[in-house]
């Protein structure tokens, strides 16, 4: 179907990536059934909790929610990929299944998004697939008694995120996504897998890349501060550079403004719903966050704006109306 390019469309007004993924799985009271269902019924270990197994075995909630998210005014949805690699499914000793859960979850956004584009061709939706953190630090040892020691390389980081970014574009998204970036030797590993996937495809596809300030000290866990992070991935073309998660709009406004600031691309938010309360819940409600999120706008900080923890398609609506009023953040490098 064809649609504009994202790169030519982001020079003119700002765009919405989409809420949580996580947050609106949990509206839904699913059993260890649920993730096994005609994929993994004789699997030996639990699978509960492992979001990403739906696009296999419940693809229906997947679609509700990317139709939602779109209707709410989205222009972007993430795959249900955050932790679809090797080394955050070893787990579950789901291995095997990483290309089928990427390759599956792009098709079902993809089907969603060209469902959309068709009904609203001028205003065209698109997929980003998303590539999280994994669950180990190239960085950092996880053994206060050896500094030196790594739970897992670089090579082994890209050859886990290269099988992830080919089912990812077998799938047919429209740009990659790395995100939730808490180390960025991951991060580069990422990105380098994603050099190499798409010269072998012969794709080129835009790529944004997303961090993550851990607390109030202002830098990733790693250490980084927003302009060191934002240094260390500037040799890569990106369409975009970011931060996501951790905190709430207000207290992410300080480090998207470094980012205003330095960042020779556009720049995303997808902050989330206030910091979590004692339950682990979000509290705050679509019109507070917006509040908060406007302010961006006002500034003009943002070419991107969405939300992470916590966030819904009524958070997303609220976002998606105020997205309208403002003009996006001017890059002249791009």
């Amino acid at each position: 179907m064809e649609k504009p390019d994202i790169r030519d469309l982001i020079k003119e007004r700002i765009l919405v990536l989409d809420g949580a993924m996580g947050t609106m799985i949990q509206r839904h009271t699913l059993d260890e059934d649920d993730f096994r269902k005609g994929w993994f019924e004789n699997h030996t270990h639990p699978l509960k909790g492992n979001n990403d197994l739906l696009s296999l075995t419940r693809p229906e909630i997947i679609k509700e929610i990317h139709r939602a998210y779109f209707a709410a005014g989205a222009d972007i949805a993430e795959t249900n990929t955050f932790s679809g690699t090797t080394i955050a499914q070893a787990d579950y000793a789901l291995e095997n299944a990483v290309y089928d859960i990427n390759f599956h979850s792009a098709k079902i956004a993809r089907e969603v998004a060209d469902e959309f584009t068709e009904k609203e061709p001028n205003k065209p939706r698109y997929v980003a697939g998303s590539i999280g953190p994994t669950n180990r630090t190239a960085s950092i040892s996880p053994d206060v008694n050896d500094p030196g020691y790594r739970a897992i390389t670089f090579d082994e980081l890209v050859e886990a995120y290269s099988q992830q970014v080919k089912a990812l574009i077998d799938g047919g998204v429209d740009l990659l996504l790395v995100e939730t970036v808490f180390d960025t030797l991951n991060a580069k590993a990422a990105l380098f897998a994603i050099d190499v996937i798409q010269e072998e495809l012969g794709t080129n596809l835009p790529i944004m890349v997303s961090g993550t300030i851990t607390d109030a000290s202002g830098r990733t866990l790693t250490g980084q501060t927003t302009e060191s992070f934002l240094i260390s991935i500037s040799h890569m073309s990106l369409l975009s550079v970011g931060l996501n998660c951790a905190l709430g709009a207000k207290d992410l406004r300080q480090y998207l403004k470094v980012l205003d600031e330095k960042a020779p691309f556009y720049v995303s938010a997808h902050p989330n719903a206030g910091l979590p309360n004692e339950f682990g819940e979000y509290d705050e409600t679509p019109e507070i966050m917006g509040k908060q999120i406007q302010e961006f706008l006002e500034e003009g900080l943002v070419n991107i704006i969405g939300g992470c923890c916590g966030t819904t398609p009524e958070h997303i609506k609220v976002i998606a109306d105020l997205a309208t009023k403002y003009a996006a953040r001017k890059v002249e490098a791009n």
